[in-house]
């Protein structure tokens, strides 16, 4: 996409996208990057408005707390220094001391950010910074510590390391962009000296969109699920023609550009990717390469639904989507005909499925450039999704052989450990608050150290809900912040429950206790809200159903009118951090446990 063609994005209708306040600070002219991030928010259906502060204002405005930049609010800052200006700070550094001087300007970032943490918790993406070599000593430069190059390269090493340790900060890689777009594409000096524009024309389409994925990562809407078709896109040949000696993998020839691809796939699913296989094919010969043949990186274990027949992908995708309970908008399917990809876009609008070019020595390259599956968090939750998805798919077969949903409820032994947030669900609490976009009454987003201080607050009460049957443990997968905004009340700040627990009756037994923690401090008044998103339509009724009565768009509960709810969930006893305690199922099948 050209930059033009960005700019024309912006006259479109954006009705019913969802809103994003976006702060934009930066010591070059950053209007036309702007332009470009807002037009380029326009394909991820996010309707970006902007405010941006005045050319390099970046420490003025984060360090006046009556700036234009705190009255505007914004939900994410993006602060872009430019390597250019780095380069002039640098030359103006005295000689003895130029060694010191990315740690010097480490800690000036670092001053600017707790400035802004400390009062918002907003999310803080920070461009690192191209590389600008000015070739004073040439290669010799990597073995002098004093030499621009090398402190630049440790700079952006620096802020790696700070990013790391600071959940609200996110490096926006620019570095990255130039090393594939190249530094002339990227740096036009002509532009640079007339305009102050570190940005070219050009390159704009490329900043714009990484950074527009970054910013949907942030908000929860990312790709978390991989459908690969098998014949010539997981390894060369046809399976059931070429037969099982004869596909190409592994280290000769083109079979080296499949292994590759392979290890690529199972990086992803390492990540915490679900894979899936969707592939028109004879079921058993397709599993035996995975089975059998040496050269294979993925093997069925790494699989979660391997879906291998002679219907039509599109059909066969949504029994994917049944299988797994997640939305189409998360899924990406990988396809090396024309045809199939064609047929699945049109018959699965939401679906994201990427052109493959010809050759498949070309793959990755193209994946790569795409970067499909940008991501905001990272936790170990993510290293068991593989394990806990291949469990909801046995779930999802054993419930088709019950007549009655609440046969198949009682038999499978569920059990939810219900605490306070603590420091092991302080990072899945405020992951799930990004990602989860179904069940969220108030689509309200938390960093890590939002989600501590309210933890440790007095004015919150704050419940995480675990769940596991016999199957397998889904791990921590609905968590509710309950702020105290009157002695005898009790708002629900939000209330937000992953998709994998759907229809399992999960939602009465966290009603129940939100009741229940309610009556135990003595508030008679429950308070809710619910704020539409486009896609959390799924809890548009949540509170009607549960006896709120709505008064001026907020929902108010007599706690004395509720009677808990059925369902046929038990409560764990809460662990301890050394010891395993067995499950109290005296309540089994009956009610929840209040």
């Amino acid at each position: 996409m050209t930059f033009q063609e960005l700019k024309r994005n912006l006259k479109k209708d954006r009705t019913g996208f969802a809103r994003v306040k976006l702060a934009v600070l930066g010591d070059s002219a950053t209007q036309l990057l702007v332009q470009a991030i807002r037009g380029a928010g326009y394909d991820r259906q996010l309707d970006i408005t902007v405010y941006e502060a005045d050319f390099n204002q970046v420490d003025r405005q984060i360090c006046d707390h009556g700036s234009e930049l705190y009255s505007f609010g914004p939900e994410i800052v993006v602060i872009f220094e430019s390597g250019h200006a780095l380069l002039q700070k640098y030359n103006t550094t005295g000689i003895h001391e130029r060694a010191g001087f990315a740690d010097i300007q480490l800690r000036r970032i670092q001053r600017l950010i707790a400035a802004l943490q400390s009062t918002r918790n907003t999310p803080v993406i920070y461009f690192n910074y191209p590389e600008e070599d000015d070739r004073v000593f040439g290669n010799f430069a990597n073995k002098v510590p004093s030499s621009f190059i090398y402190q630049q390269r440790k700079l952006n090493y620096l802020l790696a390391e700070y990013a790391a340790a600071n959940a609200g900060l996110f490096i926006h890689d620019l570095s990255t962009i130039q090393n594939k777009i190249g530094h002339d594409r990227l740096f036009s000096p002509s532009i640079y000296v007339n305009s102050g524009m570190v940005v070219s024309i050009d390159a704009l389409p490329a900043v714009a969109e990484s950074m527009v994925r970054m910013i949907a990562a942030i908000r929860g809407q990312i790709l978390k699920c991989l459908i690969l078709d098998l014949d010539n896109t997981l390894w060369g040949g046809v399976i059931g023609d070429d037969g099982f000696d004869h596909i190409q993998i592994g280290g000769l020839g083109i079979g080296r550009a499949f292994t590759e691809f392979q290890h690529w796939v199972k990086k992803l699913q390492q990540r915490g990717i679900i894979l899936c296989i969707c592939s028109k094919n004879t079921a058993p010969v397709a599993r035996e390469p995975f089975e059998k043949h040496p050269d294979m990186t993925l093997r069925l274990s790494d699989i979660v639904v391997f879906m291998v027949n002679w219907e039509n992908k599109a059909d066969n995708i949504r029994h994917i989507q049944q299988i797994l309970n997640i939305g189409f908008e998360s899924m990406v399917f990988l396809d090396d005909n024309p045809y199939e990809r064609d047929m699945v876009r049109n018959h699965i609008p939401h679906i994201t499925v990427p052109d493959l070019p010809k050759d498949p020595a070309d793959y990755l390259e193209h994946l790569y450039a795409l970067n499909l599956f940008e991501t905001a968090s990272y936790s170990s939750e993510d290293i068991k999704r593989t394990e806990q998805y291949q469990k909801e798919s046995e779930r999802a077969l054993a419930r088709e052989s019950f007549a009655k949903e609440e046969d198949f409820l009682q038999g499978v032994n569920m059990f939810s450990e219900v605490s306070a947030f603590d420091s092991y669900s302080v990072p899945r609490v405020a992951q799930l608050s990004h990602r989860t976009n179904q069940f969220n009454t108030r689509a309200v987003r938390y960093t890590e150290s939002e989600v501590r201080g309210m933890a440790d607050s007095d004015r919150y009460v704050t419940l995480a809900f675990t769940l596991e049957d016999k199957y397998g443990d889904y791990g921590l997968i609905s968590a509710v912040i309950l702020e105290k905004t009157a002695p005898s009340e009790l708002f629900i700040d939000s209330w937000f429950m992953s998709c994998r627990v759907f229809n399992r009756g999960m939602e009465n037994f966290v009603m129940n206790h939100i009741v229940e923690a309610a009556e135990s401090r003595g508030c008679r008044m429950i308070v809710g809200e619910y704020i539409p998103t486009g896609k959390n339509m799924l809890v548009k009724d949540i509170f009607a159903k549960y006896g709120f009565i709505q008064r001026d768009q907020l929902w108010h509960l007599d706690t004395s009118q509720y009677a808990a709810k059925a369902c046929f969930i038990s409560r764990l006893p809460q662990r301890c951090a050394s010891t395993t305690v067995q499950p109290d199922r005296s309540d089994q099948g009956i009610k929840s446990s209040r």
